[in-house]
């Protein structure tokens, strides 16, 4: 909630702030600033490069922030690392109370820091010395250093002078100390707000780690062979789709026929997700790259087929019949007219399908699959190598990013009339 509260601010600051400077430093004179009706206008709005760029940055120094990372000038309050103590008042079996200290030395996990001895004291409360891991919580058996501790009645009923009882916690300076039902002390650094490396590491240490793995592999495979085996997964299952959609969708499109037919199959396929289909794809083609390639070609074929009969149905009327009034025949308003005005549609819808390829290669790749970026993932995980699972994450979000690109750059080459009417 912090994070997306912090997220939001920097949006709405950052959006005043540029809107401000680009009004008193700049004067747009093209032509989109000369028109007197914008609003829902789509050639009047393109991409604020100012906004993408903080955007981008907000999110890296956020992420930054709450891992401690040493990239970002601006850190939010870190886990409690130290020496700290508490002291605690116990009452053995004859009755009896007495007090003791106990320093605790808290350590990042890996460390193993030297626990300096202390004085153990004059009473039966003896005090000591002990080391915590911040961010997690350790026992503190003070009976086993106290004289009677392992009697029936002995029981720790203070902590700084706070009573406490089984079950029950109290807050000490830089921490909390908690009471099992069997009466041992636990101990829980202060956290603070930064993430524990293990659930969100560091930016350097996700670049460190994909470093090592550009230099020597993972799990006997180098990193352009993992992400070229899911390219070629999604290249191919994408294909396949719009090979069979395309043609599909404009049948449907220019014949009453063909739609009734497939209308009900393409509208009830379309709703269903690609990963519920796994487990058929399975059955039907086993776990190989088959299995794997189908998957993809039923993601991408329903979100072809729509588009292309979308972008069909949504021709208009009267450049067919300024073609008719000429004399064209079907075959060349097809060609010359239908075409080339539903190919903005296709474009769209083969950006969309290929978004969801890369999201279901992922989930395919988790099934019995030896190379991959979905692989890389889904070992990771298992032995909880955050590093590696954000930075197949990234690659994944990069390369696919990239193909957009490259597809909204061909879509500008091909079809330069999409908004002109």
């Amino acid at each position: 909630m912090i994070i997306l509260l912090m997220y939001i601010a920097i949006f709405v600051i950052a959006f005043f702030s540029v809107k401000f400077l680009a009004r008193r430093m700049t004067r747009v004179s093209d032509f989109t600033s000369l028109k007197t009706v914008t609003f829902g206008d789509e050639s009047a709005v393109t991409p604020n490069r100012a906004a993408s760029v903080i955007s981008v940055v907000s999110i890296f120094l956020i992420w930054g922030a709450f891992t401690g990372s040493k990239l970002t000038p601006i850190h939010a309050p870190g886990p409690f690392m130290g020496a700290t103590t508490f002291t605690y008042t116990a009452t053995n079996a004859a009755g009896q109370t007495d007090d003791a200290t106990v320093r605790v030395l808290v350590h990042r996990l890996g460390e193993t820091p030297a626990i300096p001895a202390v004085a153990a004291g004059d009473g039966f409360a003896k005090d000591d010395s002990v080391d915590a891991v911040a961010w997690r919580s350790g026992l503190i058996r003070v009976n086993t250093n106290d004289e009677g501790g392992s009697d029936a009645g002995y029981r720790v009923t203070a902590v700084d002078g706070q009573a406490i009882e089984p079950g029950g916690a109290v807050t000490v300076a830089d921490g909390t100390i908690s009471m099992t039902p069997k009466g041992t002390l636990n101990f829980t650094p202060a956290k603070g707000w930064q993430m524990e490396p293990i659930w969100l590491p560091a930016p350097e240490a996700v670049w460190a780690r994909l470093i090592e793995i550009s230099r020597e592999g993972y799990q006997n495979f180098t990193l352009m062979q993992h992400l070229g085996a899911s390219l070629m997964r999604v290249i191919g299952g994408f294909l396949a789709g719009s090979i069979v959609g395309i043609p599909l969708g404009y049948a449907m499109g220019l014949s009453s026929w063909f739609r009734g037919w497939f209308d009900p199959i393409v509208e009830f396929m379309r709703p269903v997700p690609p990963l519920a289909l796994i487990p058929l794809v399975i059955i039907w083609a086993g776990i190989g790259e088959t299995g794997k390639i189908i998957l993809l070609f039923l993601a991408a074929l329903w979100i072809m087929t729509i588009a292309a009969r979308a972008g069909v149905s949504g021709v208009n009327i009267s450049k067919v019949h300024a073609a008719y009034s000429l004399g064209a025949s079907k075959w060349q308003i097809l060609r010359h007219v239908i075409i080339p005005n539903s190919l903005p549609e296709i474009f769209t819808g083969a950006r969309v399908a290929m978004g969801v390829c890369w999201g279901t290669v992922v989930a395919a790749e988790l099934v019995a699959a030896q190379t991959g970026a979905g692989m890389m993932i889904m070992v990771a995980s298992k032995f909880q190598l955050t590093d590696i699972v954000i930075m197949g994450i990234i690659l994944i979000g990069v390369v696919g990013y990239s193909i957009d690109i490259l597809m909204r750059m061909a879509e500008k080459w091909l079809v330069p009339w999409k908004g002109k009417g």
